[in-house]
């Protein structure tokens, strides 16, 4: 059996805030650890049959990068989710939410900005 090691370092300032977060895997061709701005880990926990969570984004993190980076999890989500039950109408409906949730976010953001 192989196994895989995948590496988080969260730096974070004197308020407990993340300044920074990096990342590795074991089995990644990357010879130095990644930067990343936000990350978000889910758990299925089997036996309590909840999912267990881990959300965190850096002090830079800019508004638009966080819905855009939702859109692109909830699009993730929806893929995986079929390739998983083979469900596309619930999967299509999925991503329906998923469009709609960006397109309000941007048009909200358009209107802010006037």
């Amino acid at each position: 059996m192989h196994k895989s090691t995948i590496t988080i370092d969260v730096l974070l300032d004197a308020d407990k805030v993340p300044q920074q977060i990096n990342w590795s895997a074991s089995d990644s061709s990357a010879d130095m650890a990644q930067k990343a701005k936000a990350m978000c880990i889910a758990l299925w926990d089997g036996a309590d049959k909840t999912a267990m969570r881990i959300d965190l984004w850096t002090k830079d993190m800019m508004v638009d990068e966080m819905a855009d980076f939702y859109y692109q999890m909830m699009m993730g989500m929806a893929d995986t989710f079929n390739r998983a039950t083979h469900q596309q109408e619930m999967t299509d409906d999925f991503k329906k939410f998923a469009k709609g949730f960006f397109e309000k976010f941007r048009q909200q953001q358009i209107k802010e900005n006037r």
